[in-house]
């Protein structure tokens, strides 16, 4: 029977529709049937929930309480692509459309060469540059560089020079009007570099599917990213992806915002707070887990900087949860590489760090010095790019002066992003970064 409580959606006592709340709109939940919503698109099926930003409330009739359903839906894949994509294509114009410093955040002042590279990039790729922190690494001569999340291509240009003519570097991003901008001005940086023919190509794609750009395997020195990894819904296929196109040795050089917890559904479902790069920040320590399952060495932090949001809505979704923009490097070890605790010295052949390489927030190598390193180091040293820069003396050390923390005698890496961002900011005295006694405050 039939009393007007329970409407029926077809035949059988099993179909019928309850009422439900979608966010202020009023809806009906089928029972094997659907969702249905005047102007909605969010279904519920055999495959469960199909709605990304909405929040589902079961109001049900009075025949079935006091029991009560409610069904969060957290953003699926495509909608968080479908979403970034709008956000950063239509909504930005300009980097001071954004509403938090996490996309504009530099982690430190940028090198003399740098800064001269970036002087010769197109106004508008300027413009239209959204990123956290400095992904220009060392030692880039002739190297073949990936840029995931190109955007405009502003660091894909710096460098284009600082590879030369015949290093090469590849940017990809899913944002087809940011692509479109990237490529519109080749032509121009390339009579700009004074480069024959140009170095740089820009693919419109996923960088958790790098394959279906065409991107082979083991083809890059290194693979750049600057705030974008945190606006991807699956973290671990794009350090798989990173890994795999990686040759032997090769690096993964990349700044992004990293959270103090593990999120709450509240800012994961946030539309807003994904486009200012919060709601998708992995929790620090989730990184190390998931740079050890793809196969590369334990993360290098480099180096942090505070993230300010300084919107009074957003401050209050978000909570007590902390972020962080950082720097980390991973490397991609050969299997089978041999290396112990040594000791090392660096050449000074690195232009723009003749004098010394701050390597990250642990080791500094001041030219002619003899550093003490621990295997991990050793390893990393030994088999990526950097192996000709020093002079390695394996199982030569002095194990009570490895760099680290000096915490009552025992040296400790520093590796969390949070704890570096502290000892940054401390008053007082402090040591140099990555010194023999740690990074500044540490002693």
């Amino acid at each position: 029977m039939n009393d007007g409580s329970v409407p029926t959606t077809g035949a059988g006592p099993a179909a019928f529709t309850v009422p439900v709340r979608l966010r202020g709109r009023s809806a009906s939940l089928g029972w094997g049937g659907g969702l249905g919503s005047a102007g909605g698109e969010q279904k519920v099926g055999k495959r469960g929930i199909q709605s990304s930003w909405e929040d589902l409330v079961w109001c049900p009739p009075l025949w079935c309480q006091p029991h009560i359903l409610v069904v969060v839906a957290t953003p699926c894949g495509e909608q968080i692509h479908q979403d970034v994509q709008d956000y950063y294509g239509k909504e930005l114009q300009k980097s001071e459309d954004l509403k938090t410093n996490a996309c504009t955040t530099s982690a430190r002042p940028l090198p003399k060469a740098v800064r001269d590279a970036l002087e010769r990039v197109h106004e508008e790729v300027v413009a239209r540059y959204y990123g956290c922190g400095l992904v220009i690494p060392e030692c880039l001569s002739s190297c073949w560089i990936l840029d995931l999340g190109s955007g405009s291509g502003r660091d894909c240009y710096l460098l284009s020079q600082l590879v030369g003519e015949q290093g090469h570097v590849t940017g990809i991003d899913m944002t087809e009007g940011q692509v479109e901008v990237a490529k519109k001005h080749i032509a121009y940086h390339m009579d700009k570099f004074g480069y024959r023919k140009p170095n740089v190509e820009f693919f419109h794609g996923y960088m958790e599917k790098l394959g279906d750009a065409g991107l082979a395997d083991e083809s890059y020195d290194i693979v750049i990213s600057n705030c974008v990894i945190n606006l991807a819904p699956d973290k671990k296929a794009v350090l798989q992806e990173a890994f795999r196109v990686l040759k032997p040795g090769g690096e993964m050089y990349f700044s992004d915002i990293y959270a103090s917890q593990h999120l709450s559904e509240t800012v994961r479902r946030h539309r807003v707070l994904w486009g200012e790069c919060l709601a998708g920040a992995l929790y620090w320590k989730d990184l190390y887990s998931i740079a050890e399952e793809v196969g590369f060495s334990p993360p290098c932090l480099v180096t942090a900087s505070p993230i300010t949001i300084g919107n009074k809505e957003l401050e209050s979704i978000v909570g007590d949860c902390r972020f962080v923009s950082a720097t980390f490097r991973l490397f991609k070890v050969p299997g089978g590489t041999q290396a112990g605790p040594g000791q090392v010295i660096y050449k000074g052949g690195i232009m723009g760090h003749e004098r010394e390489l701050v390597f990250d927030a642990n080791f500094t190598f001041k030219k002619g010095e003899v550093v003490d390193v621990d295997a991990e180091m050793a390893a990393i040293l030994q088999s990526s790019r950097f192996a000709e820069e020093f002079l390695i003396q394996a199982g030569r050390t002095n194990a009570a002066a490895l760099q680290g923390c000096c915490h009552k005698g025992v040296k400790e890496k520093i590796r969390d992003p949070f704890q570096l961002l502290e000892w940054l900011t401390a008053p007082g005295p402090a040591c140099c970064p990555g010194g023999t006694c740690g990074p500044p405050g540490c002693c």
